[in-house]
């Protein structure tokens, strides 16, 4: 396994992060912990995931797994950099209340102690806020991290889908009150997606945050899907299938994988070790539903892309530019 340091800050996390969402909902709780705990022997070290996670009436679920895991002993806790996030409701249908979502102290302090509990841990090493919050002021929401932090409660803070804008918000108002503030953003990010080089990445770099794309595969696009489709192995679906009914999205997918298939890689494997090369990402996020999905992920870190392959993956996905050239001069 190889790490990093995330972002700005001294601890080392591995380069692939397992994500956890499909715990649960699709993968049942045995399945999750053999994941879990291959994952750990792969070296694989950086666990993400959410209080809402399991979704609908389970909200909470996949924290619940991971916390029966971590209750195995084994080490299994103290070799584990968790991260989970905060802001999505956790009513349940027809049981809506005030203070239950978003970004208040009030909503802060409770969502912790939730996902402690949940979880089978006195501490959360990365606590990211899911989504920013247009009604919350950062003062406040720092005056929350800043209490959770001297409680032993949470290590480090992050951010999910801000903008750049707020990234650099969020880090000057922790600036003003002497605090380290985030030293992560988990955004949407892969060769089908490449908005985040405008001003997100480059946000996080000036400010020191490790940056950790989720959605590494776009829903399964730069999974081999028209492949996958025409030899019956499985169908596309959701936002694969949404953005293949685009002829030129097609095309697009189809040469992608015509490229790939001439210097014999998967597509999969590449378009994480894609990311791997990019300027300021710590690690893509990998939500395995099986084991041996987690072992083609974990194949990627030992991918080198050549030079024209990185060429050929620039062509068919060409970037935006930089902000403000890719939009202005």
């Amino acid at each position: 396994m190889k790490y990093t340091q995330l972002g700005r800050t001294g601890l080392k996390v591995s380069r692939l992060v397992l994500g956890t969402m499909n715990f649960g909902p699709q993968t049942d709780e045995p399945t999750s912990h053999g994941i879990l705990d291959a994952a750990l022997d792969a070296g694989l070290n950086f666990v993400d995931t959410a209080n809402v996670y399991g979704w609908g009436e389970n909200k909470g679920r996949t924290e619940e797994i991971i916390g029966t895991w971590f209750a195995q002993g084994g080490g299994r806790r103290e070799k584990t950099v968790l991260a989970t996030k905060v802001y999505g409701s956790m009513s349940r249908e027809g049981d809506t209340w005030p203070n239950e979502d978003r970004l208040s102290a009030l909503n802060i302090r409770r969502a912790v102690e939730a996902s402690l509990k949940r979880l089978h841990t006195d501490h959360i090493d990365v606590y990211q806020f899911h989504h920013i919050d247009r009604r919350t002021p950062f003062e406040e929401i720092w005056q929350a991290v800043d209490v959770l932090i001297q409680q032993g409660k949470i290590l480090y803070a992050g951010s999910s889908n801000f903008p750049g804008y707020k990234i650099a918000q969020a880090n000057e108002t922790a600036a003003r009150r002497g605090m380290v503030g985030l030293v992560s953003e988990q955004c949407l990010y892969n060769l089908a997606e490449r908005r985040a080089e405008m001003e997100v990445i480059p946000a996080a770099q000036d400010y020191g945050l490790g940056v950790i794309p989720w959605s590494p595969l776009h829903g399964g696009l730069l999974g081999g899907v028209i492949k996958k489709e025409a030899t019956g192995s499985r169908r596309a679906s959701g936002r694969s299938a949404d953005a293949l009914a685009d002829s030129s999205v097609r095309a697009q997918v189809q040469a992608y994988e015509d490229l790939l298939d001439k210097h014999g890689l998967e597509p999969g494997e590449a378009a994480l070790a894609w990311l791997l090369t990019r300027p300021g990402v710590t690690g893509p996020i990998v939500g395995p539903r099986t084991a041996e999905q987690l072992e083609s992920a974990l194949r990627a870190l030992e991918l080198e892309l050549s030079e024209e392959v990185l060429a050929g993956l620039d062509e068919i996905f060409p970037g935006p530019g930089p902000s403000p050239e890719a939009f202005a001069w």
